[in-house]
């Protein structure tokens, strides 16, 4: 397995079905925060979901359609980034990420996604990466903004989550605007 720094003490790797119980503890760790925007934590409810969660990444990554990769410090798994969807043929994928609340503010998911982006673009010729996030997650727009997306509008009242109907912003940024001023 490979894993790259991101910082010191902190990696970005592959998850795999065989880290179903490290994913279970993270979530048990950060449901609370990881949950108010994304419905991850009541995916990754106990083992079986965990597993189940990952199984569909593995899938996913056996038919080039995602991926999915954690983040660790310090040995521990504390968030991770993902590609949602990955249409290899159209040039099309949505990257996103989550992160523990003890862990935000060290540009971790920034440097993840930085990593993951510049990968889709560079190595597999997407001509597309999209960023949706819930129009209250200032955090994940912050991120957006971070690596050089543009906002490109709000599907209004799209998402019941928790009771409610939210926004979904749409953020993204093309493989032209990345070649010509990647973020630092």
């Amino acid at each position: 397995m490979f894993s790259i720094d991101l910082a010191e003490g902190a990696q970005l790797f592959p998850l795999e079905i065989r880290h179903a119980e490290e994913l279970l503890a993270h979530m048990e760790r950060g449901r609370e925060h990881i949950g108010q925007y994304v419905g991850l934590p009541d995916v990754v409810a106990d083992l079986d979901g965990a597993r189940s969660y990952l199984a569909t990444y593995a899938q996913k990554a056996a038919t080039d359609t995602g991926r999915l990769y954690g983040i660790r410090v310090d040995g521990v798994l504390v968030g991770g980034v993902l590609f949602r969807t990955f249409d290899a043929d159209g040039g099309t994928c949505e990257a996103g990420c989550w992160l523990e609340p003890s862990m935000t503010g060290r540009g971790l998911v920034t440097k993840a996604c930085r990593t993951i982006i510049d990968w889709a673009f560079r190595e597999r010729g997407m001509h597309r990466v999209e960023w949706h996030v819930d129009s209250a997650n200032k955090k994940s727009i912050a991120a957006a903004e971070r690596l050089g997306m543009t906002r490109e509008g709000v599907m209004r009242e799209n998402h019941f989550y928790r009771g409610r109907r939210r926004d979904t912003e749409i953020w993204s940024v093309l493989a032209h605007e990345w070649q010509a001023a990647p973020p630092a």
